[in-house]
């Protein structure tokens, strides 16, 4: 099968490889280009969780402390697993999907009166932490270490590819990459091939971004996960 993948290049390389590894050939175009911002070490003093919404906010918070024993809240099992490997050591994942389960885990774990919690995010964020935590007497600071700059045109070897008829199914993780591959596509006039593609979403979200184009069908992974997301390409 030949999957495009539509993550930003150091999340699709990684990917890539697994889908290698199962007998797969792919296809990268990366709709959201991360760029993370230089700047003074992070303030953590007082600071009793750091909360990170994406596997990218981890690598940012990396870059700007040393500090791995902070208890971290990450938004599923991917970001868990990034801050996992960056060294985090005190790493709790929310148990459901979105900002709004990350909020329900800070409240359910965590102490208003303990200290402020950390929010390192991007310079676009999903969902508002801040509002959501506050009103249960939380002090949430927000740091946006890096920047997520989404794509403005599909590039000729995709472009090929797809009108070619070479791309059986496309990967999406993210709402916001799914909306820009909508927009692009709509764009380019190219809504007519997805008809012949399978699109293979992380979650109800995702999926209803997609809604917009006709793909052959839509599956949704049974959990917001990397690996059950892959699973379902057995149904692709």
């Amino acid at each position: 099968m030949r999957i495009l993948i539509t993550r930003p290049r150091s999340d699709a390389d990684a990917l890539a490889e697994r889908l290698h590894a199962q007998g797969h050939t792919t296809v990268i175009e990366p709709l959201i280009d991360i760029a993370f911002t230089d700047g003074p070490p992070l303030d953590v003093g007082g600071v009793q969780a750091l909360l990170f919404t994406s596997a990218n906010a981890a690598r940012a918070a990396s870059g700007r402390t040393t500090e791995r024993a902070l208890h971290v809240l990450a938004v599923g099992p991917a970001t868990a697993a990034e801050a996992k490997a960056l060294g985090f050591t005190h790493v709790t994942e929310s148990s459901g999907e979105g900002v709004d389960a990350l909020a329900e885990t800070a409240r359910q774990q965590l102490d208003p009166a303990a200290g402020t919690l950390l929010h390192v995010t991007g310079t676009v964020t999903a969902g508002d932490l801040k509002s959501a935590l506050e009103p249960s007497g939380f002090v949430v600071r927000t740091e946006r270490l890096y920047e997520a700059r989404a794509s403005t045109r599909l590039s000729t070897t995709f472009t090929t590819e797809l009108t070619a008829g070479r791309i059986d199914t496309a990967t999406f993780f993210s709402p916001r990459t799914a909306d820009r591959f909508v927009t692009l596509i709509l764009a380019a006039g190219l809504a007519a091939a997805c008809r012949e593609v399978t699109a293979v979403a992380l979650s109800p979200t995702v999926a209803k971004a997609l809604a917009p184009l006709a793909f052959r069908k839509i599956l949704v992974a049974a959990h917001p996960t990397t690996a059950a997301l892959l699973d379902q390409l057995k149904h692709a």
